[in-house]
């Protein structure tokens, strides 16, 4: 994607017209988000969830907007799945310039809470699947010359938390797989970056924002003083897709309020 310098059309650099993006985990929350703002700036959509229920509603929401988004139902935890998903990607586009590595697991436990089912689907869901996803978009990427791959990672990928164990592993563990994507794709015309949100009101977090005690405790740490809305994440997914963002390789950008920076 090259970088225009027409000062009138500055603006035009976030635009993704032309690109196939591909997000994992998108049917709702953050994904949602960021599909939708993508579609919304240029980019052929492709949602992906875990059942078809999920993902032609998706679509039908998007549409409802006047927004069109493709879809493909496949649970990416399971690598024949993301097989599969790829090979109706390359027939059906023959591309995939964006990848979003946005579908995850959350279980809050100590590690002495957790059962070897939990620290496996945890580990799976979180980094395995990312891992393997990435390695399947980075193969058609690398035939077109130009790639962005963006792992939606977490604050708890550069912090720990007490009585949470598992979660900061997998999601360290992804950090340290976009910085190793950097290195590895970068003459193939490929970034890799991360998205580190913070505490953001979304299905996922739905429990615990809710709860008239911890809810309210949860935000005091954020200097904002409140959770996160879904539709303040897209913006950087987008910049980070774009023209604009050609040099940024191998770095997190948080999205938390402020709160990883409170002493």
């Amino acid at each position: 994607m090259s970088f225009n310098t027409d000062t009138h059309s500055y603006l035009k650099q976030f635009n993704l017209d032309n690109k196939v993006a591909f997000l994992t985990g998108s049917t709702r929350g953050l994904g949602f988000e960021i599909a939708k703002a993508m579609a919304q700036s240029g980019a052929t959509v492709i949602i992906n969830g875990r059942t078809r229920e999920s993902v032609s509603q998706c679509i039908k929401n998007l549409g409802d907007e006047g927004i069109i988004a493709r879809g493909i139902c496949a649970d990416t935890s399971d690598f024949a799945q993301i097989d599969a998903a790829f090979e109706k990607i390359k027939q059906d586009y023959g591309r995939c310039d964006i990848l979003v590595n946005n579908m995850g697991m959350r279980i809050r436990k100590s590690l002495a809470e957790s059962t070897l089912h939990d620290i496996q689907a945890l580990i799976q869901a979180n980094l395995t699947a990312a891992v393997y996803t990435s390695k399947k978009a980075a193969e058609l990427m690398v035939n077109n010359g130009f790639g962005r791959i963006i792992s939606m990672t977490s604050i708890a990928g550069e912090l720990a938390r007490y009585g949470d164990a598992v979660y900061p592993i997998s999601k360290m563990g992804l950090t340290g797989m976009m910085r190793a994507l950097a290195v590895e794709y970068a003459l193939h015309g490929i970034t890799s970056n991360a998205i580190a949100p913070g505490p953001f009101a979304t299905e996922t977090n739905k429990t615990l924002a809710e709860d008239k005690e911890k809810g309210p405790a949860f935000v005091t740490r954020v200097p904002m003083q409140r959770w996160g809305r879904p539709e303040e994440i897209a913006g950087a997914a987008v910049f980070l897709a774009s023209g604009l963002a050609a040099y940024i390789n191998g770095q997190v950008i948080t999205i938390d309020g402020g709160m990883s920076v409170n002493f």
